[in-house]
């Protein structure tokens, strides 16, 4: 059976605290498959869209995963670029770890992490009401407590004055979801479909990776190799122990830009290593063992797919 023909189209980004869960709702809202559909060139980071569609309704989603723990340069970029985003959407979702909140009305003693993510969320919603703009909230891992426990803790939400619709979900399960995917698709603007279906990735993270490795080397040379490099992420391998084998290639036009990118008894390439990884780590919120090598490709910058598969312009 074909899919419905495309009435309506719009963006719909998710904001939240790094382990709100919108990791998980992202791949369970776009079937595991997330999208690089737009790129800036000359951004610290890029925008992480994924495409799906929802009966007549194309949602071009906004993931900004871990952007409000804004402890380095490049976070607190990201932070801007996410509120930027979400200023521009259709419709935004506030991604809440309902488990945090619920813990602490109950007085559990809370870890680091628990007590980072609710300050998070408070200050979300400061920033939403100093915005005037009401958005949907999503309540997540509601598989973790009782409803009833929800209760008091949707009040005192609501009582922000920010959230058009409370939804109680689970990204780990799909419960719940659904509803808030109508209420998504209801927000959609009239018009066609923005992207064709054939502009989503099977591995976005293998892209999102690479780009990160490519900016901490242009913070790392400077002007040195500004436009004169890309980086591939030529492997990835989840391990048994949670932790990710990631490699990647850094593919240079020369082969004096390969001694700058090593630097002096490789002590650049290992910078930037530990940099990337440490960036890696805190996004994917699990250990990360990156694997950097350094390679030379005279005609790289020639090459129409090294552009297209890293959501760069080619005939620019």
């Amino acid at each position: 059976m074909s899919e419905p023909d495309i009435k309506r189209a719009g963006f719909a980004a998710i904001i939240g605290a790094p382990n709100a869960g919108k990791s998980t709702l992202t791949n369970w809202l776009v079937g595991g498959k997330v999208s690089i559909v737009t790129h800036k060139v000359q951004t610290t980071r890029f925008p992480l869209r994924g495409v799906f569609q929802h009966e007549d309704a194309q949602i071009v989603l906004i993931d900004t995963p871990g952007i409000f723990r804004a402890r380095r340069r490049l976070d607190r970029a990201m932070v801007k670029a996410a509120w930027a985003g979400a200023s521009d959407a259709d419709a935004v979702v506030h991604l809440i770890d309902a488990a945090s909140w619920v813990d602490e009305r109950k007085g559990v003693q809370l870890s680091a992490a628990q007590k980072l993510s609710i300050e998070d969320d408070r200050r979300v919603i400061e920033a939403l009401k100093e915005s005037h703009r009401k958005v949907f909230l999503a309540l997540n891992k509601i598989d973790l407590f009782s409803h009833d426990e929800t209760l008091p803790l949707i009040a005192e939400l609501r009582g922000a004055g920010v959230y058009e619709e409370i939804f109680m979900i689970s990204s780990l399960n799909g419960d719940g979801v659904d509803a808030l995917v109508s209420a998504l698709a209801a927000k959609m603007p009239e018009g066609v479909a923005l992207y064709p279906p054939d502009q989503s990735a099977d591995v976005p993270m293998r892209v999102l990776a690479a780009e990160i490795t490519r900016e901490k080397l242009m913070l790392r040379l400077h002007q040195e190799l500004p436009y004169q490099l890309m980086v591939e992420t030529e492997t990835w391998k989840d391990l048994k122990d949670g932790s990710v084998r990631i490699e990647q290639a850094v593919i240079v036009g020369r082969a004096g830009h390969k001694a700058m990118a090593l630097g002096k008894g490789g002590a650049t390439i290992k910078a930037v290593s530990m940099a990337a990884r440490e960036e890696l780590s805190a996004l994917l919120d699990r250990k990360v063992h990156l694997f950097l090598f350094v390679k030379v490709d005279e005609k790289w910058q020639e090459k129409r797919e090294r552009y297209v598969d890293f959501g760069l312009e080619f005939d620019v």
